[in-house]
């Protein structure tokens, strides 16, 4: 049995379906996950008790919360008063950049996970992003992960020194949502646990027809299973 030390990873957490699988990916692997999530003023806050109710399910030793004021700087039907689109057909969806994007949110967390990744020691960082259904977000593409992780390498102390390389892993950046959902199932993920809607309600009930409800609605159809979220609200 080997006594080598179990590496350290943070793993961005929003308790959404995406980052929830990458936490159980993260486990599977073998690491030790430290979790990250942010109150950045989202309308949809209802994400971070999904995300500390996923943290105390998949046993993680240390969830940290960040607070982000990104209201100030608005540009985001997430972070301003900006309706949330509803009803749209998958075209439509997959069509441009929706107003549901938040100016340079993952650049912004990602800095701050690698912030936290060097003081933790490590330069392992997993991130949920997918590239196939999604909302057509531009820093959910490979491209910019890439790009990042090579600016990383050259703004820390540890990637600057050689003492260790920074490694982005999107674990899910190339599946459907459907394959994500069997994938996580596979590993034993209780999705009743997450949050996906953009515009819940004061039950923090699902909205069912905004964007990320709609991908995750054609994602559990298309992987032939029923989404526990709708028995835990009384839809099925």
């Amino acid at each position: 049995m080997s006594d080598a030390p179990v590496t350290r990873a943070v793993v961005l957490l929003s308790g959404g379906l995406d980052s929830t699988t990458t936490l159980a990916v993260a486990q599977a692997d073998g690491v030790e996950p430290c979790a990250l999530s942010f109150r950045y003023g989202q309308r949809h806050v209802v994400e971070l008790r999904a995300a500390a109710r996923v943290a105390e399910a998949l046993g993680v030793a240390e969830h940290l919360v960040m607070d982000i004021d990104l209201r100030r700087i608005g540009g985001s039907a997430l972070t301003a008063d900006i309706a949330v689109p509803k009803g749209r057909e998958p075209a439509e969806i997959a069509d441009g950049i929706p107003v549901t994007y938040v100016p340079a949110r993952n650049t912004i967390f990602l800095s701050l996970a690698l912030a936290w990744a060097e003081t933790l020691g490590t330069g392992l960082i997993y991130l949920g992003v997918n590239a196939l259904d999604y909302s057509g977000y531009p820093d959910c593409r490979p491209e910019f992960i890439a790009a990042f992780a090579e600016m990383a390498n050259l703004a820390t102390a540890a990637g600057v020194s050689g003492r260790h390389r920074v490694e982005i892993r999107t674990p899910l950046i190339e599946l459907s949502k459907a394959e994500i959902i069997r994938l996580g199932t596979r590993l034993g993920v209780d999705y009743a646990l997450t949050s996906s809607c953009y515009d819940p309600g004061v039950d923090d009930r699902p909205c069912g027809q905004c964007d990320s409800c709609l991908l995750r609605a054609k994602g559990f159809a298309e992987a032939g299973l029923a989404d526990p979220l709708a028995a835990r609200f009384g839809a099925g």
